[in-house]
């Protein structure tokens, strides 16, 4: 399995997928039917599809929402056989940290990370080294 503190190559078009977007609400739907499409065309399972889309969603939605970042950078790739690697950088030069919310009942949001670390095999963030903002990253079996 990928080491946590290796991202993925951006060089590899046959193993990755890349899309660069603004960091605004929208761009989290174009992202997931981005990154849908490319997941289809690598004939993974449905349920990897789904699952991976979703949390790749939730990695860029906390990039667009809790991050001063004016672009991200969202990053999808076959690392080994049967992992999945997804990625998204933002340019908030503040320092690798997140804060997962423990949300309400009534809450419509604070569940993203909670999302993540129950679909993850394993995720985390490092300092990234395309933007110098953080990479948030999650593993998936394939």
């Amino acid at each position: 399995m990928t080491s946590s503190r290796q991202l993925l190559d951006a060089a590899d078009p046959e193993r990755t997928h890349w899309i660069e977007l603004p960091a605004q609400r929208s761009s989290v739907g174009v992202a997931r039917r981005s990154v849908g499409t490319r997941l289809k065309s690598w004939s993974l399972p449905g349920d990897v599809c789904a699952d991976a889309v979703l949390l790749l969603s939730e990695l860029a939605t906390n990039a667009v929402c809790h991050t001063l970042s004016v672009r991200i950078l969202c990053g999808i790739g076959l690392v080994t056989e049967g992992v999945l690697r997804l990625e998204v950088h933002d340019h908030d030069h503040s320092g690798p940290t997140l804060r997962q919310c423990r949300a309400g009942l009534d809450d419509e949001g604070g569940r993203g990370l909670f999302l993540v670390e129950q679909l993850a095999d394993s995720w985390g963030v490092v300092r990234s080294r395309l933007t110098g903002g953080n990479a948030v990253w999650a593993n998936l079996t394939a």
